[in-house]
């Protein structure tokens, strides 16, 4: 088993290594078939032994190998937590169309989620991405039911948008269409965990950097991180939570 996960995890790692070129070139308006990766100062083309994740990075002691220039510390990051979490999927839901649709989301979360810290913008490139392969899915899977995804589409969406609505526009547009994806990707229960989870995380982090003089209360603070990482964490332990809650409510 120690093996098969390690194959796993080096999958998810050669996968984050495309995302890193997505996270890049999305919000650029570039191809991410071509030109093939290079270097986005010297412009010389990687070799392979440039792209081995993680590892690249750390024997080229965080710099490309043709100019010097220093490579950003996103690139092993993202490995690391796609291998980590595509390994943590496997271990929980096995080799499965299920555990496919979630990897796949998880991959467009990472992917969001960098963009959104950086540029502040959640492409629609994505969310399109993300519709049509969750209605692949969903074929896929049809016998797990349709309505409790298609209710968790509108529960999301609708959620966030009547927020932003009251709120004079305080959400915004991408993380209304981000939640609605994810309702459809996992459900209408899973998504009321997602909701919960999501506002529990912003409010801690936003207060957090805050306090931490890192942004002010005028300053923007993406909202789409929270988001996605509040639905991975419903994705393992959703379940169990709203289990949790309905113990406490019935006492």
């Amino acid at each position: 088993m120690f093996i098969l996960y390690l194959l796993v995890f080096i999958f998810g790692t050669t996968i984050g290594s495309f995302l890193n070129v997505v996270i890049y070139r999305i919000p650029r308006n570039e191809s991410i078939v071509y030109p093939p990766s290079h270097c986005t100062k010297c412009k010389n083309e990687l070799k392979p032994y440039d792209l081995v994740p993680i590892f690249s990075y750390i024997l080229l002691k965080g710099r490309c190998r043709y100019c010097g220039d220093k490579i950003s510390l996103r690139y092993p990051i993202v490995e690391l937590i796609t291998g980590l979490i595509y390994l943590i999927l496997f271990i929980y839901f096995g080799i499965s169309i299920k555990s496919m649709s979630y990897a796949f989301l998880a991959s467009l979360l990472i992917v969001i989620t960098f963009i959104d810290i950086e540029h502040k913008v959640i492409p629609n490139k994505i969310i399109l991405t993300g519709l049509i392969a969750v209605a692949i899915f969903r074929m896929l899977m049809f016998n797990y039911g349709v309505w409790d995804y298609i209710v968790g589409f509108f529960l999301g969406g609708g959620v966030l948008l009547l927020i932003s609505l009251l709120s004079g526009g305080g959400m915004g547009g991408g993380d209304i269409k981000l939640m609605a994806l994810i309702g459809l990707f996992i459900g209408w229960k899973l998504t009321i965990s997602t909701l919960f989870i999501a506002v529990l995380l912003g409010a801690v982090g936003g207060i957090t950097l805050i306090v931490l003089k890192i942004k002010t209360r005028k300053d923007y603070i993406p909202f789409g991180p929270y988001i996605s990482a509040a639905c991975i964490i419903s994705i393992l332990y959703g379940y169990d939570l709203l289990n949790l809650y309905i113990k406490l409510i019935r006492g």
